[in-house]
């Protein structure tokens, strides 16, 4: 690469049609440093070459946005956040984003609220708890515009996971990498027993190695069922699907 990585970024996101300010900028840029400091301490990722960071979780949690109304979305929640992806990316490009990053492990709780600290982000909240415990919280539940989760489980888990977060109308939106047809067949039942439908799936690969990547888009249809989330583990070891 004979260019910087941030003019590459820079680059590859105007071609998006996302202009960074030179502010943006420093913030992704301190976001890098800090995240292979804490690196050193604690477990947030595999991935610390810079080029493979600005690539594979910088870009990659921004692609999120290339497909959703994002000026008109106010709340966003992030299941399972771990480093912050792609909650604060998202939230450095989009301000105006009100911002809940829930996890259940409290040492990446710690490095979340340290970096929203660190980067100046106004409206984010930082939550220790299983996603199932913040689907039954009155404050959480059916509340959110936007729920997303990156690499966290199966689809059909995913959906009792995060769309008890999301309000009517409101979205939900799985990251994933290779083809997840199989998962979307597998979650069907799932999406109709938590009041969602199948929206669109966006299929795009990530520059320097073209990994690729989908984007499964669905919309709420209604609130939540009583029913739902049940016990924490309980969608993990007993998934929502049809004739299990």
């Amino acid at each position: 690469m004979t260019q910087s990585v941030q003019e590459w970024f820079e680059r590859e996101l105007a071609e998006k049609g996302i202009r960074l300010t030179s502010r943006q900028l420093e913030q992704f840029e301190l976001y890098y440093r800090e995240l292979i400091a804490w690196n050193e301490k604690m477990n947030l990722t595999a991935i610390t070459e810079k080029p493979e960071v600005y690539a594979k979780h910088f870009f990659d949690s921004l692609t999120l946005v290339f497909f959703l109304p994002m000026e008109q979305i106010l709340t966003v929640a992030d299941v399972g956040s771990g480093a912050g992806f792609p909650g604060l990316p998202v939230k450095i490009v989009y301000p105006h984003l009100k911002l809940t990053l829930i996890d259940s492990l409290n040492k990446r709780v710690q490095f979340l609220r340290y970096m929203t600290e660190t980067l100046k982000l106004r409206q984010v909240e930082c939550v220790h708890m299983r996603a199932e415990e913040a689907g039954r919280a009155a404050k959480y539940r059916d509340r959110f515009d936007l729920v997303t989760s990156r690499a966290v489980a199966r689809l059909s888990v995913l959906h009792e996971l995060c769309l008890p977060l999301v309000k009517p109308e409101g979205f939900f939106a799985a990251m994933k990498g290779i083809d997840p047809t199989d998962e979307m067949e597998e979650a069907k039942y799932s999406a109709e027993q938590l009041c969602a439908v199948f929206h669109e799936n966006r299929h795009l690969a990530l520059p320097l190695d073209h990994s690729q990547r989908h984007i499964l888009i669905y919309r709420k249809t209604g609130k939540t069922p009583k029913a739902y989330p049940r016990k924490p583990g309980y969608p993990k070891k007993f998934p929502l699907i049809k004739g299990k």
